[in-house]
């Protein structure tokens, strides 16, 4: 059989998705590009924002008329659209749909499937996951933590990891708690097994994942913390290959020193913090629920900037929340230009349903207004990054290659801005050196260093931030 996973959403549902399409790949299936060739379809939503869900919603709505003509094609969705609590009213309105899969969740499919199988094709699987577990304790590249498809074994340099799933923080507007659940760590074990297979199969990078990341560990009785899991896989990094080691989302409250210093001291972990401030202005963070002030924040980024040298730091902000007036948007804008971050991810508020917000409070910032804020924020931020990236000019770069993007090779640098350049050779998951000679806001231009015996002709790097 072969499948087809169309994602939506965050990294946690690329995640998702790579463990489903490893389960599939476990039962004989093979992934296809063209889900019109797929013999399984299945939909990973995002209902973060009422855009993502309308999106993953017209897709499915397509997959409709692919089932009324092969009604033999399996259709699954995944995902937070499907939550951890079973929808009776989602099953209503995609009656075509075959399998509906909780967050994280592959098994749903994996017991439909086999329930359609025969006896014969079932000891087939039986014998395959038998012949990888011993190629495992043989020392082989197999094991049965994770199985990359067939077309990225080699080729993928870059993975996520889920350390946490779920949150049990309720920020007012967020629906995650209640379509992902409560918080729950993963054991250090099942993490480096993940993170060996990854490895085995060509992994060089990977990012470790959770909702509130900073907060791995403190469901777990005398367990972790998310720094001392860093040390456990920056120690076995020689070992199984893995150069690089970054993690997200994290959450102002919990980004304490040790973590930090464990960033700082670590070698494979990179200098690159994911820490959202979501708003400038103390009300609203209060009406979020967010738990820290401005100022609050403004001291968690001097700490991480003393503590850890050349750090990129990457932020949220949420525009137009419910009673957001000009006045307090305009103490998020100032913050952002105090600061100078790296990235911001901006978005507009959009209610959803059950959060606090959608229940108690009125979406009262026009529609007109919020996208004049996020704009006024885009351009702020493309002044701000054309300072940052002009620091750059003259210095020398290291560069995880990744993939090869319209005939040029593309990578990222430790603080993850991308990088594009041409050569001849495959230079897929090395890291190169490349000395910038030119930035601007949205991209950088540099060079491989001349040696005594290199070549005048040496490529031309471009790096895009």
């Amino acid at each position: 059989m072969r499948y087809h996973i169309l994602t939506f959403g965050c990294q946690m549902n690329t995640a998702d998705s790579q463990q489903l399409a490893s389960e599939l790949e476990r039962l004989g299936c093979l992934a296809v590009d063209n889900p019109d060739q797929a013999d399984i379809v299945v939909v990973n939503t995002c209902v973060v924002r009422q855009q993502a869900e309308e999106r993953a919603l017209n897709r499915l709505y397509l997959l409709r008329d692919a089932k009324q003509r092969d009604p033999n094609k399996v259709i699954g969705v995944m995902g937070c659209m499907v939550g951890v609590r079973d929808s009776l009213a989602l099953r209503k309105k995609l009656p075509f749909v075959d399998v509906f899969l909780p967050p994280s969740e592959p098994q749903p499919m994996v017991e439909f499937l086999k329930a359609r199988m025969t006896e014969h094709e079932l000891r087939e699987i039986e014998a395959r996951d038998r012949a990888r577990r011993d190629a495992f304790q043989d020392g082989d590249f197999a094991d049965s933590a994770l199985i990359l498809p067939a077309h990225e074994q080699g080729r993928l340099i870059s993975a996520h990891v889920p350390v946490v799933y779920g949150c049990s923080h309720a920020c007012t507007f967020c629906i995650i708690p209640f379509r992902r659940g409560i918080e729950r760590s993963r054991s250090v074990g099942e993490i480096v097994a993940h993170v060996r297979s990854l490895a085995r199969q060509g992994v060089k990078e990977i990012t470790l994942l959770g909702q509130i990341v900073d907060r791995y560990g403190k469901d777990i009785p005398d367990g972790p913390n998310l720094a001392q899991l860093l040390r456990i896989l920056d120690g076995i990094g020689t070992e199984i290959g893995i150069e690089r080691i970054r993690f997200l989302t994290s959450h102002p409250n919990w980004m304490t020193d040790e973590l930090l210093d464990a960033v700082a001291e670590l070698p494979r972990v990179m200098p690159h913090i994911e820490v959202p401030v979501q708003a400038g202005d103390d009300t609203v963070l209060a009406n979020m629920k967010r738990g820290y002030t401005a100022d609050d924040y403004r001291r968690l980024i001097e700490r991480i900037r003393q503590r850890i040298p050349q750090v990129a730091i990457n932020t949220d902000i949420i525009v137009g929340f419910p009673g957001e007036t000009d006045a307090q948007f305009q103490r998020t804008y100032d913050l952002l230009a105090e600061l100078k971050l790296d990235k911001v991810h901006l978005a507009r508020y959009s209610p959803r349903p059950g959060t606090v917000s959608a229940r108690r409070m009125d979406d009262d910032v026009p529609e007109s207004e919020k996208r004049r804020r996020h704009e006024a924020l885009e351009a702020l931020q493309e002044r701000t990054l054309a300072e940052l990236n002009s620091r750059y000019l003259g210095e020398t770069v290291q560069v995880l290659v990744e993939d090869q993007v319209r005939g040029k090779w593309r990578g990222r640098t430790p603080q993850n801005k991308l990088v594009f350049f041409e050569s001849a050779g495959d230079l897929r998951g090395r890291l190169m050196n490349v000395q910038i000679t030119w930035t601007g806001p949205w991209s950088l231009q540099g060079r491989i260093p001349l040696s005594a015996d290199a070549r005048e002709d040496a490529p031309l790097i471009v790096l895009a931030s």
